[in-house]
């Protein structure tokens, strides 16, 4: 499921807001399952908040470069 950094930056601005806001539901879906010991594999937190971030890198690089797709 984890993404590499230039394959997120070849998605378009709507197509990272998109997958943002999946991921987010994600990290709800999987905290929630956490709080109620149903999660199997924790480390899946963590590798949706990696995915988090690196969109959300690659979202700040267009906005300082003003590269709007």
């Amino acid at each position: 499921m984890s993404m590499k950094a230039n394959e997120i930056r070849k998605l378009s601005s709507k197509e990272l807001e998109d997958e943002f806001k999946e991921l987010k539901s994600e990290l709800f879906k999987l905290r929630f399952q956490v709080a109620t010991n149903q999660l199997d594999n924790p480390m899946m937190i963590k590798a949706v908040k990696k995915d988090i971030a690196k969109i959300k890198t690659v979202i700040r690089e267009r906005q300082i470069n003003g590269v709007e797709q």
